[in-house]
Parts: C-alpha cells; structure tokens; sequence
C-alpha cells in the first residue's frame, strides 16, 4: 500500500503566464481547463529544495515559457515567491509537435471516424502523453517529486504554452 500524500506537498493553484499563451482553438482550451482541474484535483508536488524558513508547501505555480525554457515560479499558499525553476525544453520539441499532430488527428477523428479508427488514434495519443510524462519526471528529478498523474497534467500545460496562433 501506497503511503498518504502529504496535504501539503501540493499544487494549490495554477497559473499559465499570459505572455506565453497564443491562441488556442475551444478544443485546446478545454484540454487546458480539463488539465488545470484535475491537477488541483490530485496531485503532487515537491520541490527537494529545503527552505531555510522550512516551507514545504502547499504551493502556487505559475508556469512561463520563453526562450525555449520553461519557467516554474513556487510560491507559498500567500502568494509570495519561493523560487523559479528553470528547464530548457529542448528535449521536448519534438514530443510537443507529435502531441500537437495527434491531438489534431484525434479532433478530426472525433468528428469524422469510426470508433475504432477514433480508439487507434487515442491509444497513440496517450502513449505519447504517457512517454512525455516520463521525460518530464526525468528532467524534474533532483529538483521537484511528482507523481505520474502531476506530470501527465503539467505536460498538457506545457503544451498550451507552445500554442502559436
């Protein structure tokens, strides 16, 4: 049996940097409120950094992308600022543009195929939301725990912030 989760060492909130967000189609925008939801729903999150005022959550997370990193600005549950965490998000190029690629298959798909042909296009698509959790649980390691779930979740967010319009 799995330990308990600790109440605390988790994302409380989330914001997406509205500098980083383009334009996004309703399908889009619902995988970002779906993603949000459930990542406050269950997850978590934390940071192996300890503080020297001891804090260990829960947090706020505010997500940036800029540059070709990824910004993930802590906060505590008042607002103030704890730490930024940076990632290059190079080694996720190629996962983003195959995960934009099948999604938009997998909306056309919905609208258009059989359930068998819409089933393909799904398994293919969670496999490869799947190995891109796993990529981002590689690269926070050291640095922030997350669970399989969170990093499914912060993936899709991720996502939304490589949107161009």
């Amino acid at each position: 049996m799995a330990a308990p989760r600790s109440p605390d060492r988790r994302i409380i909130a989330v914001e997406l940097d509205e500098t980083s967000l383009g334009w996004r189609s309703a399908d889009i925008e619902q995988e970002r409120r779906i993603a949000i939801f459930d990542l406050l729903e269950d997850n978590s999150f934390a940071p192996t950094r300890v503080h020297a005022d001891g804090y260990a959550g829960p947090y706020r997370l505010k997500l940036q992308a800029e540059e070709g990193r990824l910004g993930l600005h802590l906060h505590r549950e008042d607002g103030s600022h704890l730490e930024t965490l940076v990632l290059a998000l190079g080694r996720f190029r190629r996962s983003i543009r195959d995960y934009f690629a099948i999604c938009d298959s997998y909306y056309q798909a919905i609208r258009a195929s059989t359930p068998q042909q819409i089933e393909t296009i799904d398994m293919a698509r969670r496999g490869l939301h799947n190995d891109a959790a796993e990529m981002l649980r590689d690269r926070l390691s050291g640095k922030i725990d997350v669970d399989f779930d969170t990093a499914r979740r912060l993936f899709t967010l991720i996502c939304v912030l490589h949107i161009r319009g």
